[in-house]
């Protein structure tokens, strides 16, 4: 009976209409007495307890009511809270627990970069979040405003950082076109990602650039070795002639491979319709031959079906072949992560959301920052390569082939031969 009585009265207090403002009135009682708490154990003493004798420091100071009510917004939901005040103290009393002109939790904080990365737009802000954190959320459309100023800030900071510490063994290049500013041409955004001896990948550089030209890259490459970064053992990206350019001219001692899934774009763009679905079978076969001399003969099968009805195919297919193969001397357990430049495209399709979204910008540097933010909130979830153990051994430089260590691809081929 009692059980009984006391579900009766629960359900006169609360029903399902009522819960979601039972709950978060707790959690404003919760959090304000976290507050008085908190300035408890900085006095030393209880709200009403008296100073004891010989007592300085925190203790000579006493409370002196509380601040005007503060909205602070949480996942939960927006709480109303009262900063409670001391005075008394030398030095100002400053709350671990709601610092000074904190009005979000750190979790909405890194909830709006991914609200924006999805495409929603500045205008959508404050509908969006007072419908996940209540009518009286501490919010307004300018709150995406203030987080580009501070993206742009933070952006700043780790362009200076240094990249010594960074042992760099794969990177990924390619570039990124938006609109901003008045004119009518997309402005280049050139972007590196790249993969260390432990098989974690970093954003390495976002900026601004010419067209991908070479003068562009050539900068970029130039501030990254300032810093201390090594220029890594392979790059990967599309046929862009500007980054090969600069990488000959800084970094001639590294290897060179070039997107597959480019090259094959650009080869069946050369054919007729009528001859694309074929000749796409074959293509694809090529990047996924198990030794670069397998590879070859399929080119070279291509050529012989092809080079009568669409030379230009042929010819686009043979152009920079070495840098086509260059996958096969390393290990095999990289090779899907060495055929495309994918591992720096995939973010750029998210990205592309929220560019879309934007449409236009009002200025490269604007944009440049927001997509840095929201790259390196990508970055996070970034996987490491595959067989991370066997970066190490490509760091310090042991040779492969036909994606087998030296050592043992010819233990192979001599037992296979005996």
């Amino acid at each position: 009976m009692k059980n009984e009585s006391t579900l009766k009265n629960v359900e006169s207090i609360v029903n399902f209409e009522t819960l979601e403002t039972l709950a978060r009135t707790n959690i404003q009682g919760f959090m304000q007495s976290i507050l008085e708490e908190e300035v408890d154990y900085f006095l030393g003493r209880l709200k009403y307890e008296r100073c004891s004798q010989g007592k300085i420091d925190q203790a000579s100071g006493h409370r002196n009511g509380y601040g005007r009510p503060r909205k602070f917004g949480m996942m939960s939901g927006t709480v109303i809270v009262r900063r409670p005040r001391i005075r008394g103290l030398e030095e100002r009393f400053e709350s671990k627990v709601l610092p000074l002109f904190k009005r979000r939790s750190k979790s909405i904080d890194n909830l709006l970069p991914d609200l924006y990365l999805h495409g929603l737009s500045s205008g959508d802000f404050e509908m969006a979040m007072r419908g996940l954190l209540g009518d009286g959320a501490p919010l307004s459309a300018s709150s995406i405003i203030k987080l580009k100023g501070k993206w742009t800030m933070e952006y700043d900071h780790w362009k200076k950082s240094d990249l010594s510490g960074i042992e760099l063994v794969y990177c990924w290049a390619d570039g990124l076109y938006v609109k901003a500013g008045l004119e009518d041409r997309k402005a280049a955004l050139l972007v590196i990602i790249g993969a260390d001896r432990d098989g974690n990948k970093y954003l390495i550089a976002c900026e601004s650039g010419e067209r991908e030209s070479k003068e562009s890259w050539l900068k970029i490459l130039r501030d990254l070795k300032a810093r201390g970064l090594k220029l890594p053992k392979v790059t990967v990206a599309d046929g862009a002639l500007g980054l090969w350019s600069a990488l000959g001219e800084l970094h001639p001692e590294g290897e060179e491979q070039r997107c597959w899934n480019h090259k094959i774009t650009n080869v069946l763009d050369d054919l007729n319709k009528k001859d694309q679905p074929a000749a796409t079978e074959l293509l694809k076969r090529m990047p996924f031959a198990d030794t670069k001399k397998e590879c070859e003969q399929l080119r070279d099968e291509f050529a012989d079906k092809y080079k009568k009805v669409a030379p230009k195919a042929v010819a686009t297919l043979a152009r920079d072949w070495d840098r086509m193969v260059t996958f096969y001397s390393f290990p095999r357990e990289h090779w899907k992560h060495l055929r495309t430049s994918n591992i720096v495209e995939s973010p750029f399709s998210a990205i592309r959301l929220r560019t879309d979204a934007a449409r236009r910008f009002k200025k490269v540097e604007g944009a440049k920052a927001m997509i840095w933010k929201l790259l390196t909130v990508a970055e996070k979830n970034w996987n490491k390569l595959s067989r991370p153990d066997l970066m190490k051994s490509v760091f310090e430089g042991k040779k492969f082939e036909d994606g087998l260590p030296l050592v043992d691809k010819r233990i192979i081929e001599t037992r296979a031969t005996a």
